[in-house]
């Protein structure tokens, strides 16, 4: 004899397994039109910000011929075409994608945009082939622009040219443009910067060599030995100051040119001059701007001891901050004006010649403005001039 069915448990699992394939079925719609976490707008637009990336890494150096070439297919991608091209100025032309053959007559598609700024849409009565197999029958050619310059031109090819795609080629060539114009601007800061390099070495000489040499010179006969000595640390000090090395050094060659400063103006001032050294071993291999330390050293024994009575201290600090290194300078010094300091700093002063300013907008062009220097001082209060500097930071000059 049979056993009898239990109904209401079977229904029960029936209703279960009915329950779960809906759940699936339905997961599985979900999944196919999201695909995990992203909606389909989620992922167009990841998708359209990381080829925009891509292109940005390779313009980082303007329309340079290695750069364009890679950023060609990414601009492609962008805007979803058959094949691309950019031409600038120079007649280099860079082709990407489908009908390499139109790459000879891309000077001459381009021609009045890089001549005028206008963009251009040529239909197939403009962009003649002689290939049976190819499709491309039109392009949109649009300027690039740095500084209101034109300074090349992009072209889209394509099958035809919609409304569409004519807006689309005109934002991607706006946003090329400002990718140059960013380079242009970074190669400008860097010229900057070297150029106030150049004029602190020039700084250097007019107000420290005599000196020096003087201060050798009345050695020569009552102690020829130490003559001998301080010429040969004014060697290494000029040699150091006036390299053609790099715009970096590290902090114990920085100090150890300082120390060599120190001698020379110690042979001047004799006693009056005392020096207080507080560095941590751990920072002097950390890397930062040549000439970053011995001018705010050179300010405080020339502005700040130079006319005080007495003696006076310049105290050096160099401390460990987790990841960052601070120098400190520091003197007992007659101190000085706040407002003028401020003035110095902001630019506004023309007669700087306390070498802070230089140092204070290198420091800001190449780690930024929270990393410019820290001045607190007053009349009669002696001056106290720090800054921060990130202890692994990419050297950005060479």
């Amino acid at each position: 004899m049979r056993n009898a069915v239990d109904w209401p448990t079977a229904i029960t699992v029936v209703v279960i397994i009915a329950l779960g394939l809906g759940a699936w079925w339905l997961g599985a719609r979900v999944r196919g039109r999201s695909r995990g976490f992203l909606s389909d707008v989620d992922r167009a637009t990841y998708q359209t910000l990381h080829t925009a990336g891509l292109a940005a890494r390779w313009l980082g150096s303007g329309l340079t011929p290695d750069g364009t070439a890679k950023a060609a297919r990414p601009l492609r991608h962008l805007l979803g075409i058959p094949a691309l091209a950019v031409s600038d100025l120079s007649g280099a032309v860079t082709w990407e994608g489908a009908g390499r053959h139109h790459a000879a007559a891309v000077p001459e598609v381009t021609a009045r945009t890089l001549a005028t700024g206008d963009t251009a849409i040529l239909d197939h009565g403009e962009i003649s082939c002689t290939t049976a197999d190819c499709y491309l029958r039109a392009a949109v050619v649009c300027p690039i622009v740095s500084e209101d310059r034109v300074v090349g031109a992009l072209a889209a090819y394509a099958p035809s040219v919609s409304a569409g795609l004519a807006r689309a080629t005109a934002e991607v060539a706006g946003w090329v443009s400002t990718q140059v114009e960013l380079a242009e601007l970074g190669r400008e800061r860097t010229r900057a910067t070297e150029a106030e390099l150049a004029a602190l070495r020039a700084q250097i000489s007019p107000h420290f060599i005599y000196n020096s040499l003087g201060a050798i010179a009345s050695f020569v006969r009552t102690d020829p030995d130490r003559a001998r000595d301080l010429l040969l640390e004014f060697a290494d000090f000029t040699r150091y100051a006036l390299r053609r090395g790099g715009a970096y050094t590290t902090l114990a060659d920085e100090l150890r040119n300082v120390e060599r400063y120190l001698v020379l103006e110690q042979a001047r001032f004799g006693e009056r001059l005392q020096i207080r050294l507080l560095i941590a071993p751990e920072v002097l291999s950390v890397s930062l701007p040549y000439l970053a330390v011995q001018p705010l050293v050179e300010n405080a024994v020339r502005h700040g001891l130079a006319t005080k009575e007495g003696v006076g201290t310049v105290t050096i600090t160099a401390a460990d901050r987790g990841s960052e290194a601070e120098i400190v300078i520091e003197d007992d010094g007659v101190g000085a004006d706040p407002a003028r300091i401020a003035a110095v700093l902001d630019g506004t002063d023309p007669g700087d010649s306390h070498g802070i300013g230089n140092v204070d907008s290198r420091l800001r062009a190449l780690y930024g403005d929270d990393h410019g220097l820290v001045v607190e001082t007053a009349p009669g209060a002696g001056t106290r001039v720090s800054f921060r500097i990130p202890k692994f930071a990419p050297q950005t000059m060479g």
